[in-house]
């Protein structure tokens, strides 16, 4: 192992201050020493942890692996000193609901997520299930592999910091509820089900507020705290001959096309109705209810055009323009306070070598739809229908498969204090970002009937989120940014800040 990486907690380097910062009295200067130590004694034994989570795929879109990838997740949990492990069943994928009782005055809420992406091993460098370490030019060794940032790694790392807590024969400071969903990635369509068992929501009341384990920072060491996320519907677009009564009912050759009408065409054309010809949303009645950004909000989006790097942005996304070819700016603000329609996947007819000359009678869209606040889940459906039935497209099938409201938390929040506090401790100079242009459950503790506040945390970087190639950096070659026990520290450090905090 580099020094980096096995150096307590971070390296002091420039602007970053990496030395742990347990500053409640209550630790003394040896416990937060015997701390220091187990993370870096148990380094190894945390990214062989980390390795085997990723080496079982989790993937609820296929339903593949998932009764294993819960099991694991319920044996993680235990392992890490979580108590009352149990499985929730659903309607779908199952949960996980755990709570660890430190004896401590206050109780805080966990989101895990244990299900991931598909992965495509033809468009990786690395096999996705492999959970390889590989050198990555300017980022230091890196952990490849489907959910190696999200969100395998940083729960990975937070479960290290609990055993790092108990390895030094010390409590943790405060209580916790571990809730942990195998739906995250197909928009969540039964948490409701999972937050509202009796055992689960009176647990969570219990909870002065929840956040989810993360890797916040750029590639440069920048440190964002995000106060929320977008919306999302997940949705299926359907155009078939039999339905829509023209067309087909079954493929054919394709020289009837100019006796039969083409669902293929069909579902296009009605694609063309739900964007401009710049390719912003025209839904009827869609973004009727979205709230204008505040002044706070658009005070924070000038703060992040300032300190963000506009050719960081390109070089992650593979990009070399913005839309409408904005200016960085003017982009950002597009990305934190636009709903948007997008096209994840359109298929008809044949798709393999060489053509085949057939006439589809079956076409599909996958679309997802983000939405801002005021916006809701119900309403952004119900407008895509009436405004499919209104142009003539009401036969096309619209069928959701998953989604939730916006969701967002006070910037005077104590989950959020606590972030901004720790972060500074370690030397950064973190900024708000009004909300992830991503989206998560968080709807689930921030709405009726818990109202928590809820957040995001944790040094540290990864990137590739749902595309080819995902990577959590474990050994920093950039020590303005964290490896895997800056991560694990960070997450101490945090639950310590949480217990004090007021």
């Amino acid at each position: 192992m580099t020094t980096i990486s096995r150096r307590c907690f971070f390296v002091v380097a420039g602007v970053l201050a990496t030395a742990l910062v347990l500053h409640p009295p209550a630790l003394s200067a040896d416990a937060r020493g015997a701390i220091r130590a187990e993370i870096a004694k148990r380094h190894d034994e945390g990214v062989r942890r980390l390795q085997e989570w990723i080496r079982q795929p989790s993937i609820a879109a296929e339903n593949r692996g998932m009764s294993e990838g819960c099991e694991l997740m319920m044996r993680l949990a235990r392992e890490a000193g979580f108590g009352n492990v149990t499985r929730i069943p659903t309607d779908g994928q199952p949960a996980v609901f755990a709570t660890l009782d430190a004896g401590a005055p206050r109780t805080i809420g966990l989101y895990f997520m244990y299900d991931v992406k598909q992965a495509d091993p033809s468009e990786w460098s690395s096999p996705p299930w492999d959970a390889a370490m590989v050198d990555k030019p300017g980022l230091g060794k890196v952990l490849m592999g489907r959910g190696a940032v999200n969100q395998k790694g940083p729960e990975a790392a937070f479960l290290a910091a609990l055993h790092a807590i108990r390895g030094a024969g010390e409590k943790p400071p405060v209580n916790l509820v571990l809730v942990a969903e195998g739906e995250e990635e197909i928009g969540s369509p039964h948490f409701r089900q999972v937050v509202r068992r009796p055992e689960v929501a009176a647990a969570l009341r219990r909870c002065s507020g929840v956040f989810m384990p993360s890797a916040s920072q750029d590639p440069d060491g920048t440190v964002t705290v995000s106060l929320g996320a977008k919306g999302v519907v997940e949705l299926e677009l359907v155009a078939s001959g039999k339905k829509w009564g023209r067309g087909p009912a079954k493929d054919v050759h394709s020289s009837n096309r100019a006796r039969l009408d083409s669902p293929a065409f069909h579902l296009v054309q009605a694609l063309a109705t739900l964007v401009t010809a710049d390719g912003d949303p025209a839904i009827d009645g869609f973004a009727d209810a979205a709230r204008p950004a505040s002044a706070a909000e658009r005070a924070m989006l000038d703060t992040a055009a300032a300190r963000l790097s506009e050719a960081t942005a390109k070089k992650l996304l593979s990009a070399g323009r913005w839309t409408h070819d904005l200016p960085w700016r003017a982009s950002l603000e597009r990305f934190l306070f636009s709903p948007t329609v997008n096209i994840e996947g359109l298929v008809a007819g044949y798709t393999g070598p060489g053509g085949k000359t057939v006439l589809p009678h079956r076409a599909v869209a996958k679309l997802d739809l983000r939405l801002v606040p005021d916006m809701t889940y119900a309403g952004a459906v119900a407008a895509l229908k009436a405004h499919l039935e209104k142009r003539g497209f009401g036969d096309l099938e619209v069928n959701p498969s998953g989604g939730y409201d916006p969701t967002g938390t006070a910037a005077d929040a104590p989950v959020i204090r606590a972030q901004i506090s720790v972060y500074k401790s370690a030397g950064l100079d973190p900024f708000l970002w009004p909300r992830n242009a991503g989206s998560y459950p968080g709807y689930a503790f921030t709405g009726e009937p818990f109202k928590l506040p809820a957040g995001h945390f944790g040094l540290g970087h990864g990137s590739g989120a749902h595309a080819p190639d995902e990577y959590f950096v474990i050994e920093s070659a950039n020590p303005k940014v964290a490896g895997w026990d800056g991560a694990v520290g960070s997450f101490v450090d945090y639950l310590y800040e949480l217990a004090a905090v007021r």
